[in-house]
């Protein structure tokens, strides 16, 4: 969902902060005025916190950043590795079709791929992309994998680093183009459904920026997706409290220094990564996609919050999508499943079977099975 920029400064820095967001703002596709984009992206005052510092002051603050960053680069480090191919699980062979996507199946054989076109030549089944959480781990992943896979589906999962994430161009940006030569290049003739977590709004949202820039040659992508469901969607105002609590949910201290520091990086890398966060996330407002969209959420999660849910399933519904609302009174960020697993199991398939999917009465006469 997508990421903003805006007036996250000080009282001595609001003018400029204005004119920065006006200039990115008259250079989208798809204008919105200051009081849309802040009904889009609600409030932000938080990010006030970080104050203008005097110049005398210049090296102590360059000595923060740099532990800042020393923090930020150590969990990067862990979280830059990638699934190797063929890994093996007790009921899931995981294999590689890029750095960016790996295929979860049954299936043990190995897939035949093309390294250029990402065309993958195993894809019978009805496939479902999941768009991962920051930081997701493979045996967490797998259990979301697993409810698909007993259905007869074939599951492709990627994700974002938190490089790729804080360095857009170099980094979200690619995986999105990888992301859409594959959806590109591969028929899914039994059908494609989303399934995206937190962060992952905001790299579906790069992919429909790709998308747009030759929405002609791309159309048969958004035609060939029958059905989306968002968990936790994360509008990337919470970026310095999402990012934290993904890559140190049980240090406090470290949440902390982290989280000053991404205050730091939405203010200063404003035109390499703050500006494509606002073209991103006007796109996964107003989405090329009008298949029908289960929304999933709950009121005490504060980086997928149920306002930001809300005011995209608003948006949409104006565009003419079918959406499905479900707001838990308490469960905690992308742990919508762990806390409530029959009636998640219950909603997710519900709206499956809604969806025009070819061979859907076989896999309804197949009970549900999760392994909770």
């Amino acid at each position: 969902m997508a990421f903003l920029s805006i007036r996250l400064v000080a009282t001595a820095a609001v003018k400029s902060a204005n004119a920065n967001l006006t200039n990115n703002v008259r250079k989208c596709a798809i204008p919105l005025t200051s009081s849309a984009l802040d009904r889009q992206i609600g409030s932000v005052a938080r990010f006030s916190s970080v104050v203008y510092r005097p110049q005398k002051h210049y090296e102590l603050q360059q000595r923060q950043q740099h532990t800042q960053a020393a923090l930020l680069n150590e969990a990067m480090n862990v979280s830059d590795q990638h699934i190797n191919m063929a890994t093996p699980s007790r009921d899931l062979t995981i294999q590689e079709i890029s750095r960016s996507l790996q295929l979860y199946s049954k299936d043990r054989n190995p897939i035949e791929k093309d390294p250029k076109t990402l065309r993958v030549g195993n894809l019978s089944k009805p496939t479902v992309l999941i768009f991962a959480w920051l930081n997701a781990k493979q045996k967490h992943l797998a259990k979301y994998a697993k409810l698909y896979t007993e259905q007869g589906y074939d599951v492709v999962v990627t994700q974002l680093t938190p490089w790729q994430l804080l360095w857009p161009v170099k980094g979200s940006q690619l995986v999105a183009a990888d992301i859409v030569k594959f959806l590109k290049n591969n028929e899914f003739k039994n059908g494609l459904i989303f399934h995206g977590f937190s962060v992952g709004g905001y790299l579906w949202g790069e992919c429909l920026v790709h998308i747009a820039r030759d929405l002609q040659n791309y159309q048969v992508v958004l035609d060939r997706v029958k059905g989306q469901i968002w968990d936790s969607a994360a509008d990337i105002t919470e970026i310095p409290e999402g990012v934290p609590r993904a890559l140190f949910p049980r240090n406090p201290t470290l949440q902390n220094a982290l989280r000053q520091y991404m205050i730091y990086h939405m203010k200063a890398f404003h035109e390499p990564a703050t500006s494509h966060y606002i073209r991103s996330s006007q796109m996964f407002h107003t989405n090329l996609l009008r298949c029908p969209a289960l929304f999933l959420c709950s009121k005490t999660d504060p980086v997928g919050t149920e306002l930001a849910n809300g005011r995209v399933r608003d948006n949409w519904e104006i565009n003419g999508v079918k959406c499905t609302f479900k707001c838990w009174d308490r469960s905690p960020h992308v742990g919508h499943f762990q806390k409530h697993p029959e009636e998640y199991v219950e909603l997710v398939f519900n709206h499956v079977r809604q969806l025009e999917l070819t061979g859907q009465k076989q896999q309804q006469q197949q009970p549900l099975r999760a392994k909770l």
